[in-house]
């Protein structure tokens, strides 16, 4: 079996809450690319959102610590960065701050720091 054989972009054999953090990586990045094309402008900052959350779901599907602390900062980064322009991490709309506050939960689920600990190189 080659290195590039055992590349995967979802990992089933993950605990549930991994699986689907990986999920809401790769739809976050997605949509937020759906916004940057419908824009037509590309800050340096959301284009570096994309890349971040694609790689922090492909790492974490992949068994990476990198991926998993990358997943964590993509996680928290909207909170960060709405704080900085707004003064509030909760300002946003219903829909995308619980997506965004479930990411967080489940990557920072015992079940999922558990598993990261234990298995991820």
């Amino acid at each position: 079996m080659t290195a590039m054989a055992s590349r995967r972009f979802t990992n089933p054999a993950q605990p549930q809450t991994l699986v689907i953090a990986v999920f809401l990586l790769y739809l976050h990045a997605v949509f937020l690319l759906f916004d940057l094309l419908r824009l037509g402008i590309f800050p340096l900052l959301y284009v570096g959102s994309v890349a971040g959350g694609l790689a922090a779901g492909f790492g974490i599907a992949n068994e990476k610590k990198w991926g998993y602390g990358l997943g964590i900062a993509m996680s928290i980064f909207p909170f960060a960065l709405r704080f900085y322009y707004s003064g509030s991490p909760m300002s946003s709309n219903l829909l995308s701050l619980m997506f965004e506050i479930a990411l967080v939960a489940l990557l920072l689920h015992p079940q999922s720091r558990d598993y990261q600990r234990l298995w991820f190189k």
